[in-house]
């Protein structure tokens, strides 16, 4: 966004969720007189772009490829905006093939990112007391013996890292130094 900015652009960002309609978006874009627009997620966000006055982009990800595809109505809508979009960036270059491969015609403007977000922003904390959050963890604090695995994600149904704790939980009582910390937003 800074880089837009420091480009002479202006910048606003919505949240998908906020709109039912490609209606309100039409609504929104031409009352504050937008140029451009870029979406993500091709059902999520895209849907509300279908028929824009103004021209977009789309970058997709995992879930259009791996779940929305296979319900027949959202298939149909992502297919409908890729063929609307000015360009489309895939996450990785597997899901640009799998999207190539469903939607034959667009392949052409379908792109792969050149860089892989996981979705998280950390910010370091001068004021964390690491042996405070261990004890009201009910981790031990002697550190030397202890072996933390931290976890940076969100917690979503398709990309639940929950079943990890099974197995960090079998080994816990197999060793009671080892300890799983899972980070992040409930999305």
């Amino acid at each position: 966004r800074s880089h837009l900015h420091a480009a002479g652009h202006t910048c606003v960002l919505k949240d998908a969720f906020m709109y039912e309609s490609p209606a309100e978006i039409a609504t929104l874009t031409s009352t504050d007189k937008f140029d451009a627009a870029l979406a993500i997620h091709l059902y999520k966000g895209g849907r509300l772009l279908q028929g824009s006055r103004i021209p977009f982009g789309i970058i997709f990800g995992g879930t259009d490829v791996n779940e929305d595809i296979k319900c027949e109505e959202k298939h149909r809508v992502m297919g409908a905006v890729l063929e609307e979009a000015r360009f489309a960036v895939a996450f990785t270059v597997k899901m640009k093939e799998l999207a190539a491969a469903e939607w034959p015609s667009r392949q052409h403007q379908i792109h792969d990112s050149l860089f892989y977000n996981t979705g998280i922003k950390t910010t370091p904390s001068e004021t964390f007391d690491w042996y405070r959050f261990l004890e009201h963890a009910g981790i031990p604090t002697d550190t030397d013996t202890l072996h933390l695995f931290l976890l940076v994600c969100g917690l979503r149904r398709v990309k639940d890292p929950l079943y990890l704790v099974d197995v960090f939980s079998d080994w816990h009582r197999k060793d009671p130094s080892v300890h799983l910390g899972i980070i992040g937003p409930a999305v």
